[in-house]
């Protein structure tokens, strides 16, 4: 035998016995991809977009520099950054500590607090299950949860804030009707608006209020749909399928020191406290660039069908005038020249975030801190770079 030959019959057998058949008798194939779990699972954009040329990278990543020392010289520490166009990244920034104590840096790999940008995820999962036919964005909650008292709050309205319901936080410290002194989960909370007659803050659709317990009640409603924890529900819908391998949900039966600590200006570290269990208003911990995989899939063609597609991006509520403005789980800016912005911003205890989906670019600003910091809302005055948008790169002035 020709023992130069050997390794090449080796890898040859290896390949056949791969490529082996099941047992439909269909060849199975090492290199495809394994099917997601649920057939509502989000899928990862499969087209290839136009590459981006050298100079143009090097041209965008000069820019972004130079905004960071105009505005911020060194004074935007524990920081995660990233903009990336056609899915190729321009320019990430990794800063500070993940855990100051231990003397942990933040990396790539850091999984950090992403606040109420959650509400984004949470959205995509329910709308994905809309989709499916599982739910309607205009069921009521009266038909999902048994003495729901309601009766005019639908999924819709829970999706863009118009629910009428009151904030949980606002109500769940007062010890008659929960405490400070007792972890609150998601569940607690539902049984709270169904035994505590908790009236409501305003009728049902008549106008805006950015509210928690909106995403609170959405996420139990992928738990009953599914059968599932959230946590293991949006494993499945999202984060497996789009191999976001550093994102995870916190819940009550997380350990503690699994999330990554937050701190203060002043690097005093934030405590644990009663609020800190409860998920779909907040609690996914990820990273800048599972999300950069997360808003490839959003923006992929397989995400909605179209007729869906456009009740997630327009706006909900006129009834007072401004740019600002609210869709499906993403915030909107509309400007009389008709350019929009679709953007949802986080924060909780010392974690701020970011995110900023310039849609007809194909470009992503990602931010997230966990130190706190107002600049990280800055960061959507970037969007000049990439598109007529009326920021200015100079304006040091933060705004949500």
């Amino acid at each position: 035998m020709n023992h130069n030959r050997l390794p090449y019959i080796v890898l040859f057998a290896t390949f056949l016995l791969l490529m082996s058949c099941d047992k439909s008798g269909k060849l199975k194939n090492p290199f495809q991809k394994k099917k997601p779990s649920v057939e509502y699972a989000m899928l990862p954009l499969e087209d290839s977009l136009p590459k981006l040329s050298d100079a143009y990278k090097k041209t965008k990543k000069r820019e972004i520099e130079n905004f960071f020392t105009n505005n911020f010289a060194n004074d935007f520490e524990n920081m995660s950054f990233l903009v990336a166009k056609n899915g190729q990244i321009i320019y990430e920034k990794y800063d500070g500590f993940a855990d100051k104590e231990n003397n942990v840096l933040n990396s790539p790999e850091t999984p950090l607090h992403i606040a109420s940008v959650t509400k984004v995820l949470t959205a995509s999962a329910i709308l994905k299950l809309v989709e499916a036919k599982k739910i309607t964005l205009d069921q009521k909650l009266t038909t999902i949860f048994k003495g729901f008292p309601y009766p005019d709050v639908t999924i819709r309205t829970l999706l863009n804030h118009r629910s009428g319901l009151k904030k949980y936080n606002y109500f769940c410290d007062d010890k008659a009707i929960w405490g400070r002194d007792k972890t609150l989960t998601n569940k607690d909370i539902l049984n709270i608006l169904i035994t505590k007659n908790i009236p409501l803050d305003y009728k049902t659709d008549t106008h805006f209020t950015y509210n928690n317990t909106n995403y609170v009640l959405l996420a139990l409603i992928i738990e009953k749909v599914t059968g599932k924890r959230y946590s293991k529900a949006m494993k499945e819908i999202i984060f497996d399928p789009l191999e976001m391998k550093n994102t995870f949900v916190f819940d009550e039966t997380t350990p503690i020191e699994k999330g990554t600590p937050s701190y203060k200006f002043n690097y005093q570290k934030y405590p644990f406290d009663f609020l800190d269990a409860v998920y779909g208003d907040k609690n996914i911990y990820s990273t800048p660039r599972d999300l950069l995989k997360f808003d490839l899939a959003r923006n992929a063609p397989t995400f909605l069908p179209k007729k869906l597609l456009d009740e997630v991006y327009k706006g909900y509520s006129y009834e007072s005038k401004g740019i600002k403005n609210y869709g499906l789980g993403i915030r909107l800016r509309e400007w009389e020249t008709g350019q929009k912005l679709y953007y949802h911003n986080g924060w909780w205890h010392g974690n701020t975030a970011s995110y900023i989906n310039l849609k007809k670019e194909n470009a992503v600003i990602i931010a997230l801190s966990n130190k706190f910091t107002r600049k990280t809302f800055q960061m959507k005055r970037l969007s000049v770079l990439f598109g007529d948008y009326p920021f200015t790169l100079k304006d040091t002035v933060a705004s949500e």
